[in-house]
């Protein structure tokens, strides 16, 4: 049974540092390099330490109050960074690292969006710096700069409603919009996510997901330091190249949690053999979260056969949903808890009730929704909630639903219920 451990009233801030505290010597995070060789490590205090010298950083420089871009490599840098702005006051914008030789327009609209006035970048991202910063007002910053000890940081005067980060959306139908996740909204989903999922300090993580991403950033790696437990991450770059890699970390490590979107799962089996699957022990994996693309029963079958001769029960299947305007999680079950349906592909339509079919198009449930989460299904037309079962616009209440849409009054206000909080 895992433990549930509380969370302090205040920042997720305070919660790195009471963990820190807890047990400073307990490690925080490994992340292993390509081929599953070295590895590099961080302790709790570690972790604590290079924050608050990031931060410290960060002051002497003025962006308290500021949005950073992070726009490092995944690793423990990134962490320590993507942290730092949060102990600094300062408001993270994560975004994925450029190509080396090509301006991004997906950077520039992004920094130009959030009005960024300092960018966190490695080597190749500061190669593209000046382009991006067009006016080159913003600072650039790199983790290999000179760092201030890490007592020289000073806890600015945040609370549960500070900004800690800015989500950016796909931009998939526009330009990119900046989801204002504050410390509360972060708090309050990080709990849901752990009840839901029913983590605690024993309950080692291995991710590959990128850190920019919601799933990446909120559930491979703040979720373990809100837990309380340990993480083993690598980069995406390593699962494209070698899926193996993941599983035999899920392997070696023990891990009970581990997962990505749909994607993942259908790569594993198109891309491994019975013998690439020898010595792989999956049993103790408990939480194979699937989610962010649609939950496909096809792949949840696959995936379950291919390793099942590892000791994978299917029963670990866990979909879920969410989006970043609700911080990350909304729902999730155990696959064992219910199976899918088939149903008449036109009977999905909007407005529509759906009518099962043998043969027919098969739906996932994403369970129901977590305990601090409210969801109604409406008419998208008029906003009026469906009769039961019909089919509609899922739209979603509680802690965790971000404070708006940053620089985007129109926009917050057609899609969030309660007024935007800064910008």
């Amino acid at each position: 049974m895992s433990l549930l451990l509380p969370a302090p009233a205040g920042t997720f801030t305070d919660l790195v540092r009471e963990r820190a505290a807890d047990d400073p010597d307990r490690a925080a995070f490994s992340f292993v390099h390509r081929h599953g060789g070295d590895r590099d490590r961080l302790s709790r205090a570690g972790l604590d330490a290079r924050a608050r010298s990031v931060a410290a950083h960060l002051q002497d420089r003025g962006l308290t109050g500021e949005r950073v871009l992070v726009l490092l490599a995944p690793g423990l840098d990134y962490i320590a960074a993507f942290l730092g702005c949060l102990y600094a006051g300062a408001t993270a914008v994560p975004l994925y690292p450029p190509p080396r030789v090509r301006h991004s327009a997906r950077h520039a609209a992004v920094l130009a969006d959030a009005g960024a006035a300092a960018v966190l970048a490695d080597e190749d991202g500061a190669s593209i710096a000046p382009y991006l910063t067009g006016d080159r007002t913003a600072q650039l910053i790199s983790p290999t700069d000179p760092m201030p000890d890490a007592d020289a940081w000073r806890r600015p005067e945040i609370g549960s409603d500070t900004v800690a980060f800015l989500q950016y959306t796909s931009g998939s139908t526009g330009s990119p919009k900046g989801v204002m996740v504050t410390h509360g909204n972060l708090l309050a989903n990080s709990r849901e996510i752990q009840r839901t999922f029913g983590t605690g300090p024993h309950s080692h993580a291995v991710s590959w997901l990128p850190p920019y991403h919601d799933m990446g950033l909120i559930g491979g790696i703040l979720q373990p330091l809100y837990a309380g437990s340990t993480a083993t991450l690598m980069s995406p770059f390593s699962f494209a190249t070698s899926p193996r890699m993941w599983l035999e970390l899920m392997s070696r490590e023990g891990a009970r949690v581990g997962g990505g979107p749909n994607f993942a799962y259908d790569l594993c089996v198109d891309r491994l053999s019975d013998a690439d699957l020898e010595g792989l022990d999956l049993s103790r994996w408990k939480v194979a979260f699937n989610g962010a693309e649609p939950v496909r029963a096809e792949t949840l079958d696959r995936f379950a056969a291919k390793m099942a001769p590892t000791g994978f029960r299917r029963q670990a299947f866990f979909p879920c949903y969410g989006l970043a305007e609700a911080t990350l999680l909304v729902s999730g079950r155990s696959l064992g808890e219910t199976a899918p349906v088939a149903f008449d592909a036109d009977s999905l339509a909007p407005g529509s009730v759906p009518a099962p079919r043998p043969g027919g198009t098969e739906v996932v449930s994403c369970g129901p929704p977590s305990d601090g989460v409210s969801v109604a299904v409406v008419d998208p037309a008029t906003g009026a909630e469906c009769a039961h079962g019909q089919v509609g616009e899922i739209t979603v209440g509680g802690a965790g639903v971000a404070a708006g849409y940053w620089n985007r009054a129109d926009a917050t206000a057609e899609t969030f219920p309660a007024p935007a909080g800064p910008g």
